[in-house]
C-alpha cells in the first residue's frame, strides 16, 4: 500500500488536499471489490479522527487472474476534518473481497504521516555590510493551527542557520539556535563574503520540515 506517493501529507492552516492511496490485493478467485479508510487514534475501535474515500469502492484494475491493483482518492480539509491533536501518525484500514466472497480486513495496513505545515522567514542585515562586521539574522518559525485556521509561532524548536556563498548551489551549516517566544529567531555572524543566509527546520512528527528562502548579503 502506498499513501500520497510515499510522502507525508502536509496540511496548511486552511488547506484542502486530494491525494491517492493505492494498494494490491490478491485472492485465488480474483478480486471482486476493495475499499479503505484513513484513521487516527490508539486503535481502530477507539479512533478520534478519520476520512472516508471519495469513491464508494476503490477502482481496481486486474493484473492477472488472482491479483488487482486498487486505487482510492481522499480529500482532507483542514477546516473540517482536522484538530491539532490529529497531527502525526495516521493509519489505513482496508478490506478486499474475492469473487468467491472470501475477504480480508485489516485495521492497520499502512501507517503514514499527516503533518502541520510550517513556515520560516529570514532577514539578514545590514545590507550591504563591511567585511568583518557583524550580521544580525532574524526570522520566525510558525506552523499551521488547524483549529484557528491561522499560522502560530512555534517556540523551543531547534533551527539551523545556513549559508550559501554567491555563485555556488549548496548551503552549509553555520550554527544551531532555538526558536523563542512566538517562534522568534535571532543570531549573529561575522561578515566574510557575499552570499545567502537562511534558516532550516528539520521538523518533528507533528510538523513538517521547512527551509526559508535565502536572504542575500553584499559584503564590501
Amino acid at each position: 500500500m502506498v499513501v500520497n506517493g510515499g510522502k507525508a501529507v502536509i496540511m496548511g492552516a486552511t488547506t484542502k488536499k486530494t491525494f491517492t492511496v493505492s494498494f494490491t490485493a490478491t485472492d485465488d478467485s480474483g478480486i471482486e471489490w476493495a475499499t479503505a479508510v484513513l484513521w487516527h487514534g490508539s486503535t481502530f475501535d477507539n479512533l478520534d479522527g478519520g476520512v472516508v474515500p471519495n469513491e464508494e469502492e476503490a477502482v481496481c484494475t486486474k493484473v492477472n487472474d488472482t491479483t488487482s491493483t486498487c486505487k482510492h482518492t481522499f480529500t482532507v480539509d483542514a477546516n473540517y476534518d482536522l484538530l491539532n491533536k490529529h497531527a502525526g501518525g495516521w493509519k489505513v484500514w482496508a478490506i478486499a473481497q474475492g469473487t468467491d466472497a472470501d475477504y480480508l480486513q485489516k485495521d492497520n495496513v499502512k501507517g503514514f504521516s499527516l503533518q502541520r505545515m510550517s513556515k520560516l522567514t529570514v532577514n539578514a542585515s545590514p545590507e550591504p555590510v563591511v567585511k568583518g562586521k557583524t550580521i544580525t539574522v532574524t526570522g520566525a518559525l510558525t506552523r499551521a493551527d488547524w483549529e484557528s485556521n491561522k499560522y502560530v509561532g512555534l517556540s523551543g524548536q531547534s533551527v539551523v542557520l545556513q549559508f550559501r556563498k554567491a555563485g555556488t548551489t549548496n548551503y552549509t551549516n553555520v550554527k544551531g539556535i532555538k526558536s523563542t517566544t512566538g517562534g522568534a529567531l535571532k543570531t549573529t555572524v561575522t561578515a566574510s563574503t557575499d552570499g545567502y543566509y537562511r534558516f532550516t527546520y528539520a521538523g518533528i512528527a507533528s510538523t513538517a520540515t521547512v527551509s526559508a528562502t535565502g536572504d542575500y548579503v553584499d559584503v564590501k
